[in-house]
Parts: C-alpha cells; sequence; structure tokens
C-alpha cells in the first residue's frame, strides 16, 4: 500500500496555515460593519481602521452593511470565506441580543464565527430628568413601589440591550415598572428631557453630552466596573445589586473556519491598536471602556451574554413581534 499521498496531506494540513498567515494578508481587509454609518458601531470601526491598517501593513476598508438589526451584515460575513480578509465589526445585538428575540436567524453567533477580540464595551446608565425628583436609584425604587407598573422607563426599543437591562433590574430590585420602548435613543431622550417619561436606560455614548451639560441625572452604571467617563458614578453591583452586569459589548470576528494563525495575527494587530494611548481616548471620549482580550476571553464574553440574556427572557416570559 502506497502511504505517499496520506503523508503528503498530513504535511499540508501543517504547512498550509503557517503559509496562511506568512502571506496574510495578501489583499485589502474589509471590515463589515452591520449598522448604518453614524451609531457607535460605525464610529468604532472607524476609528480602529487606520490603526489597524499600519499595524497590518495592508488598506482596511469599512463596509456599512444595514439591515435586520445587524443580522444581515452578521450573516455576510459568516457566510464569506474563512481568510481572514472579511471581518465582522460585531457587537451585542446580533451576537447575543437577535439570537434571543429572532426565531430564524440565518447564523448562529456561537458556532460561525471565530472572535478575534473585543474592542470597547459601552457602559449603560440609568438616567433621570433634571427636574425629576429622583435622584438616586434608591429614589427609584421607593417610586416603583409606590407606583406599581406607572413608573416609566424608557429604551431605545423593545428587545434591545438598553431594555433588557431595564428587566433585569426591575427583577433584581423586585418592582415592577412601565417599560416605554422608542424607536432609537434620539427620540426616547428628546422624551426624558422633556419629561414625558421618569428614567430611562440608554447606551452611555450616546447620553453622555446630556449628563456633561447637567441636563440629565445618571443615577447609576450597569458595568461592574465604574465608567471611564464617569469615575464618580457608582454601578448597580456598588449599590446591592450584586453580579449585575449589561453593557453594548463590541469587538472583531472572523468567519468560523478561519486558520488559527491567521486569528492570532488579527488578535495582535487589535491587541497593538488598542495599546495606542490616542486610540484609547477617543474610545473614553465616547463614553465607552476601551480594552482587548484573547479570542477565547471574548467567545467566553458572547456566550455568557447569550445565556444571560436566554435565561431572563425565558424567567419572565418576554414576547417579542
Amino acid at each position: 500500500m502506497n502511504n505517499k499521498p496520506v503523508a503528503l496531506l498530513a504535511l499540508a494540513a501543517l504547512v498550509l496555515p503557517a503559509f496562511a498567515a506568512e502571506t496574510f494578508p495578501s489583499r485589502p481587509i474589509r471590515m463589515v460593519v452591520p449598522y448604518a454609518p453614524g451609531g457607535n458601531v460605525d464610529i468604532s470601526a472607524r476609528i480602529i481602521a487606520p490603526p489597524l491598517a499600519e499595524a497590518l501593513g495592508q488598506t482596511v476598508v469599512v463596509d456599512n452593511r444595514p439591515g435586520g438589526g445587524g443580522n444581515l451584515g452578521a450573516s455576510l460575513v459568516a457566510k464569506s470565506t474563512p481568510d481572514g480578509h472579511t471581518l465582522l465589526v460585531g457587537s451585542s445585538g446580533p451576537l447575543s441580543v437577535n439570537p434571543v428575540i429572532f426565531r430564524n436567524l440565518p447564523y448562529d453567533s456561537l458556532k460561525d464565527f471565530a472572535p478575534l477580540s473585543t474592542v470597547q464595551a459601552v457602559p449603560l446608565v440609568v438616567l433621570a430628568g433634571q427636574k425629576s425628583a429622583i435622584g438616586s436609584v434608591a429614589d427609584l425604587v421607593t417610586a416603583a413601589k409606590s407606583r406599581p407598573g406607572k413608573l416609566t422607563m424608557a429604551s431605545a426599543g423593545a428587545g434591545t440591550t438598553n431594555h433588557f437591562a431595564i428587566e433585569l433590574f426591575a427583577s433584581m430590585a423586585g418592582v415592577k415598572v412601565l417599560h416605554v420602548p422608542y424607536k432609537g435613543s434620539g427620540p426616547a431622550l428628546s422624551e426624558l428631557l422633556g419629561g414625558q417619561v421618569e428614567t430611562m436606560v440608554d447606551q452611555l455614548a450616546a447620553s453622555i453630552g446630556y449628563v456633561k451639560d447637567g441636563r440629565l441625572k445618571v443615577l447609576a452604571v450597569t458595568t461592574r466596573q465604574r465608567a471611564a467617563a464617569l469615575p464618580n458614578v457608582p454601578t448597580l453591583d456598588e449599590l446591592g445589586y450584586k453580579g449585575y452586569q449589561a453593557a453594548t459589548l463590541l469587538g472583531l470576528l472572523a468567519p468560523a473556519g478561519t486558520p488559527k494563525p491567521v486569528v492570532a495575527k488579527l488578535n495582535a494587530a487589535v491587541r497593538k491598536v488598542m495599546d495606542n494611548t490616542a486610540v484609547a481616548e477617543r474610545f473614553r471620549g465616547l463614553g465607552a471602556n476601551p480594552g482587548a482580550s484573547s479570542p477565547e476571553e471574548f467567545s467566553a464574553r458572547i456566550r455568557d451574554e447569550l445565556l444571560q440574556w436566554q435565561a431572563l427572557v425565558k424567567k419572565l416570559n418576554l414576547k417579542f413581534e
């Protein structure tokens, strides 16, 4: 029996991944943003694209592919050639929220991607209008208990991370609130500023301007670490809601099957970018907590977020149209 073909195949299996890493990248890299220009994910992509191109020695092109709440762009990357030249700028929406609220996604967020590294996490904040009598989380809980199901808490929409954060807080606080969903942060913030709603949970990146100019009160941060942009604002975990965690996570992912040496090279490039003080400061200025991670750490964070929201939806029997 001639074992030469088998030996050649085994040798190829060892050599080809190394060769892929040596030759990568061989052409411009496309970073797919699954949202329209102008939002947090798009802005983040455009912050890291130039230094990432410098680190990799190849052009990096930002490609906006909005649709389906991020599902269209995510699906495009999941089905692309796994060679490291097409990446997803992935956030909590398509990675850990949409799998909970959509019945038939065209991708599996845990199986169809090779996570590369986190880039940043945007804390959510609990807000109240400047003229509101609610000046703390304790005030909010007291008001909610005195008016069960009537205290209004706005969000950027049903089935968003903001909405889930409200439901998680209400569940942990043992209160019933009236969730008021809007079509985006803009309209919700406008109503909060005008006093049409009493409180809100929102991404810090969207509301930081109103907080800094004193038009809104920030009661707490939803991440376990304080926000770099608001170091004096306590976390819900600190205020007694132990283990409370909600944020909009963002990072880079390649399609599943991308060779490990290519994943390692991309991870090293992202780490170099995020070690750049100017890049980190730009993210902090947007209200985000910047930071790279290992592929394994990013994968674990996606899985943990997904399991958290799945458990919450099941426990509260939340329904989405």
